[in-house]
């Protein structure tokens, strides 16, 4: 297994280095080149040279490659033109809030997701099976950011029931140890702190859950259907294996495979599309800090920001490939 590790993350390598050169090629290729891009509507000859001369710009394309390259294996991916910043130290410092945010609603989605597709797979044709279909029709075709707005109005400005923006009252002195608010109230004993962070992450995970819960119902009743009416289930049947044995060991292991590879997707999905989720409830996580990179034209933020992405996709598939070879013995990985 440790092997297998190694050669996935091994793998990695030619990935990313073919992501920073498409990286390169999009920045360099931008109208008027990144110095414009940069300055916008500052852009005068004078400003524009400056910026090239500061940035490296005006040097050979493989020389700045190459330089920019090696900035990268040093942990330096720039400074923010807006925080003034290290780029790493914003997305370090911000980090914890988009995980916490995408967790939750990961645990949203395939807590409840899983079970009702089963739930459904189980009762097909029958009235919890049209309704679970149509609620997953509803929850892919709401967008995020309606649903966002909805959630917010209803439960936080209506009702009162739960806040509308931010990560913890301002209230609490919380101690913040590791930066996700969550576990440092756990660390620290301030349950108070822990149970409040929560709270704050209901609405948003909520929103941000809502099309992952609708495909994984989907998926899920798919593939069990499919497993049920296989022929090695008709055979346990016919041999008297009792209903638990089936379910567990014939219908619920080999189904989980393709709802398992759809959770790694979404996972991925959750993390990087968080962006206006964070935006609308003011969650300072990295996707609120991507959507002012974007308008600000901050490109070394979008850099790291696509990079970040990529690995962890690659990282969420590597447990994917792992989690195959626990769930079905039959599946190794070569």
């Amino acid at each position: 297994m440790l092997r297998t590790i190694g050669r996935r993350l091994l793998l990695l390598i030619p990935t990313l280095f073919g992501l920073t050169v498409l990286l390169f090629v999009w920045v360099r290729s931008l109208p008027g080149g990144p110095a414009s891009a940069l300055l916008g509507e500052r852009a005068t000859p004078e400003a524009v040279e400056r910026i090239n001369e500061a940035y490296g710009f005006n040097r050979p394309l493989p020389e700045q490659y190459i330089t920019w390259l090696g900035k990268l294996l040093q942990g330096d991916f720039g400074n923010s033109i807006e925080t003034r910043r290290p780029v790493l130290e914003e997305f370090v410092n911000r980090f914890p809030a988009t995980f916490e945010l995408a967790i939750v609603a990961l645990i949203l989605a395939v807590g409840i997701g899983v079970p009702l597709g089963y739930w459904a797979a189980r009762h097909h044709g029958k009235w919890i099976d049209n309704l679970s279909v149509t609620g997953s029709l509803i929850g892919i075709t709401i967008p995020v950011f309606f649903l966002a707005f909805m959630l917010k109005y209803v439960f936080a400005v209506q009702l009162g029931w739960l806040p509308s923006t931010g990560r913890q009252d301002r209230e609490i002195d919380a101690t913040h140890v590791t930066g996700f608010f969550v576990l440092d109230g756990l660390l620290t004993g301030e349950l108070d702190a822990s149970i409040n962070a929560i709270v704050h992450l209901l609405l948003p995970a909520i929103a941000l859950a809502t099309i992952p819960l609708a495909i994984i119902v989907r998926i899920t009743r798919a593939s069990v259907l499919e497993v049920v009416n296989a022929d090695y289930v008709r055979t346990g049947r016919a041999k008297g294996v009792s209903r638990e044995v089936i379910r567990n060991r014939f219908v619920l292991r080999n189904a989980m495979l393709p709802v398992v590879t759809t959770i790694g997707l979404q996972a991925g999905l959750l993390i990087s599309g968080a962006v206006l989720t964070e935006t609308v409830f003011a969650f300072p996580g990295i996707g609120a800090f991507m959507k002012d990179a974007i308008f600000a034209r901050d490109f070394a933020v979008l850099q790291g920001f696509v990079l970040f992405i990529a690995i962890s996709y690659a990282l969420i598939n590597l447990l994917v490939d792992i989690s195959y070879s626990i769930i079905d013995p039959r599946v190794r990985i070569q």
